[in-house]
């Protein structure tokens, strides 16, 4: 049968971990990572939090094995712990979307109820390729530099309505941020819409990109 206290402790080993990520900050955090190593200045505020709370969820985070530094200088560099680290992040959310009936309406009120149509992955892929359309990420710069869809152009979000002529008029445009639910891509394919440029979104994004082992590039866009 085992002994019980110490069947107690490997499940209170296991709750540590659920502990960590009981938090939508951090979970936020993680999003962030997932995109590449930050620092705990450049986290804060992406997140939109101060130094001293962001440093607190990052402690939490690495005290449960989830992330993991190194040391520049004076500054800290974050990031996950392992990919393993981010499927446990990508199932969580599908878990919750599957399962919680208030998801689907916080992902609705934080996307839009105007969905604007989407290619999964193979898709734009196969048409890359053949010079269909133009790959568009609008994750910040860093965020890009740090991995990207092989051919992306980058064009941050803010900066998309002022760059719109370095855009092919003639090309659709599928646009990409960080993940299914990041609404980077949202905004961009609205605003290109607007422009009268044809435009549509990947059905997810740069997290489920790298799960599904395709192809990445590092670098800064030229």
């Amino acid at each position: 049968m085992g002994d019980p206290a110490r069947k107690s402790a490997l499940y209170d080993a296991f709750a540590h971990t659920g502990k960590a990520l009981s938090s939508g900050k951090r979970l936020e955090l993680l999003d962030l990572l997932a995109q590449g190593e930050r620092t705990v200045d450049a986290l804060a505020k992406a997140a939109g939090l101060n130094l001293t709370t962001a440093s607190a969820h990052l402690q939490t985070l690495k005290q449960a094995g989830l992330v993991a530094t190194r040391r520049e200088g004076v500054r800290i560099h974050y990031r996950l712990a392992g990919d393993d680290v981010a499927v446990l992040y990508a199932l969580l959310r599908r878990v919750a979307q599957t399962h919680q009936a208030g998801v689907e309406a916080a992902r609705t009120a934080y996307l839009g109820d105007d969905q604007p149509e989407e290619v999964g992955r193979e898709e734009l892929l196969s048409r890359a390729r053949a010079g269909e359309v133009v790959v568009l990420d609008v994750r910040p710069a860093e965020e890009y530099a740090a991995g990207h869809i092989p051919g992306a152009l980058s064009i941050p979000v803010e900066e998309l309505a002022d760059r719109i002529a370095e855009l092919p008029a003639d090309t659709e445009v599928v646009a990409y941020c960080r993940g299914e639910y990041c609404v980077l891509a949202h905004e961009a394919v609205r605003l290109l819409t607007a422009h009268g440029r044809r435009a549509v979104r990947l059905s997810d994004g740069m997290l489920e990109w790298r799960l599904a082992d395709l192809p990445v590039t590092t670098g800064e866009a030229a």
